[in-house]
């Protein structure tokens, strides 16, 4: 997504967890920095365990309200209704885009995000998710610099976790904006699927491990992307160094996808498994 909305240093317990990261096909001198095997502990998370129709829990997330394009000409006001964003009783929040009027907009749909609640630096940041088929959703995990209100987008930085094209249902990107690098022109790289493999047939687990100087991002433990500071173009300059909030959207229509098609199906859903947030146990691995 490109931004345009942390402070709060609440965490909840700690558990020491270890994630085995299946080394992954790429250049060779991208797997160098890759961490084989990591100690973490958990700091934060949500697995959306409550009753079905109950709106997420407002004690670790907020919600974005509004239209008007969001920066990206995008079609949808976001709401912060139970119809937009609400737990199924089965363990997965439903963040749910409709086609209506509303608003002097065409659709509606959520924007979850922790900003004044929960804020970190560092670590490793997972959703496992079941993305949407159909031309013009464009559901993202991502993380935006808390100093956003201040210094603005995109001086703040922003981590795309996880953006994807409803109608290109077989890849998924990962990106980097920053001073010199942003909108159009990100440090970014996509995952592809198998053939004959979608990311709306099941879920899916997409991670970026955050450490200074470097974001890396995975796809059910699959790393496809790494960047660095070496990266970053002449005249930019990296902002990835202090603390992040994480978003969770669906947006309809806007410049990334284009807009619905008459075969878009609405209601169009972004089926939320877990969220969680790691930091390293041991610093320096």
């Amino acid at each position: 997504m490109n931004a345009r909305g942390v402070s709060a240093r609440g965490v909840c317990w700690s558990i020491v967890v270890m994630l085995i990261v299946e080394p992954a096909c790429i250049e060779p001198e991208v797997q160098t920095p890759q961490r084989q095997v990591s100690a973490w502990t958990l700091v934060w998370a949500d697995d959306f365990d409550g009753p079905a129709g109950e709106r997420p829990d407002p004690a670790k997330w907020g919600y974005d309200v509004g239209g008007g394009g969001w920066g990206n000409n995008e079609l949808q006001h976001y709401t912060d209704r139970a119809d937009n964003a609400a737990m199924d009783g089965e363990g997965h929040l439903i963040i749910t885009a409709r086609q209506e009027a509303f608003e002097g907009n065409t659709a509606t749909s959520a924007r979850l995000l922790t900003r004044d609640i929960f804020e970190f630096t560092y670590g490793r940041a997972e959703a496992r998710l079941k993305l949407p088929r159909g031309a013009g959703l464009w559901p993202a995990f991502w993380m935006l610099g808390a100093d956003y209100p201040t210094v603005g987008w995109p001086e703040c930085g922003e981590i795309d976790i996880m953006e994807y094209r409803g109608q290109t249902t077989d890849v998924v990107h990962g990106s980097l904006h920053g001073p010199g690098f942003f909108g159009g022109n990100p440090i970014t790289d996509a995952h592809f699927l198998e053939p004959g493999q979608s990311f709306d047939a099941e879920f899916h687990t997409f991670a970026v491990e955050w450490d200074p100087g470097r974001v890396a991002w995975f796809v059910d433990g699959q790393l496809f992307n790494l960047a660095t500071t070496g990266q970053v173009p002449a005249g930019g300059r990296w902002v990835f160094d202090h603390p992040f909030f994480l978003i969770l959207n669906m947006a309809v229509g806007g410049d990334f996808v284009g807009p619905p098609s008459a075969d878009t199906p609405f209601p169009a859903e972004l089926v939320v498994d877990y969220v969680r947030v790691y930091e390293r146990a041991e610093p320096g691995r």
